[in-house]
């Protein structure tokens, strides 16, 4: 991995919890935590799609998925937070 790619991973990682504090009100850890937990998201995002044979292409797939991992791992950890 180029170092170019990795820094627009982190920052589609960061951009996607950004998202993710925002959607889940409550949920959230602050501006930093949430951007650790996009970039952690953004990994869970892959697996959570390659599991479902999706698959993402672009800066706007690659948004999405990451986003749509981060929430699912805010929920989770809310959840195991609550119990």
């Amino acid at each position: 991995m180029q170092i170019s790619s990795f820094i627009g991973f982190l920052i589609i990682g960061g951009v996607a919890g950004w998202i993710a504090g925002n959607v889940m009100k409550g949920r959230g850890f602050g501006i930093f935590g949430n951007i650790i937990v996009g970039i952690v998201g953004a990994f869970f995002g892959g697996f959570l799609f390659s599991i479902l044979g999706l698959s993402a292409h672009g800066v706007i797939g690659s948004l999405i998925m990451a986003t749509l991992g981060a929430i699912a791992l805010l929920a989770i950890i809310g959840y195991i937070k609550k119990v």
